[in-house]
């Protein structure tokens, strides 16, 4: 299938209120394009200069995540248009977000980053760590970040039940914490090998990459 048949299929697949994230890092902008004339408006990029090139050029109608790693000191390039950063993984770098969003004189909003995997190589923050900075007085400390969800990336494995008992915890998390916090709306859980599992665990957002694509550029 091509990209337009890809991003048709994956809609089908996916109920009307999980979000579908086109991950399209280190795929051209006809790529994106193609994509977005099948009817994609979300695309999830991992370098922030790649993600804003690609933002100066296509149509300003698309909603950019950034779903990578994310330095402190880049953060500045994309502040002035990035829909949703979804790997919040330390108090730095809200607090970063928060004085480049004031630049401009705008919100952006963040999902906080749950280490769930076993594996070392995910980041993430202990869930201790993200319920201390929701209770902490939030949005007078960072009036321009708003905290919208939590992420979390299951261990790389073929042990299914592993991978359903990470994303259980944290829909557990998610909903424990949600009672208090009516800000937290999404659960970004699952990709291309794992998203049919975490939709069943509860998750509102998917990233969906090569899948759509195919395999990524990497030079």
């Amino acid at each position: 299938m091509n990209i337009s048949e890809q991003i048709k299929y994956y809609k089908s697949q996916l109920p009307e209120d999980v979000v579908l994230v086109a991950v399209s890092k280190t795929k051209p902008e006809e790529d994106l394009l193609e994509a977005y004339n099948a009817g994609q408006r979300v695309f999830g990029e991992n370098k922030i200069q790649e993600m804003t090139e690609k933002w100066e050029n296509l149509p300003k109608d698309i909603e950019w995540h950034m779903i990578g790693h994310v330095q402190s000191n880049k953060v500045k390039y994309m502040a002035e248009y990035v829909n949703l950063v979804h790997g919040i993984d330390r108090l730095k770098l809200i607090k970063e977000l928060n004085k480049q969003a004031q630049k401009h004189d705008r919100t952006i909003n963040c999902l906080l980053q749950i280490k769930i995997a076993e594996e070392d190589t995910k980041f993430g923050m202990d869930i201790n760590d993200a319920e201390a900075i929701l209770n902490k007085d939030f949005k007078k400390t960072y009036p321009n970040v708003n905290v919208v969800g939590f992420m979390g990336m299951a261990t790389f494995t073929n042990d299914e039940k592993q991978v359903q008992r990470e994303f259980k915890t944290l829909k557990s998390h998610f909903d424990r914490l949600s009672k208090d916090h009516n800000s937290l709306k999404i659960l970004s859980m699952g990709m291309s090998g794992d998203y049919k599992l975490a939709i069943t665990e509860g998750s509102t957002m998917v990233r969906i990459g090569s899948a759509i694509f195919g395999e990524r550029n990497y030079n």
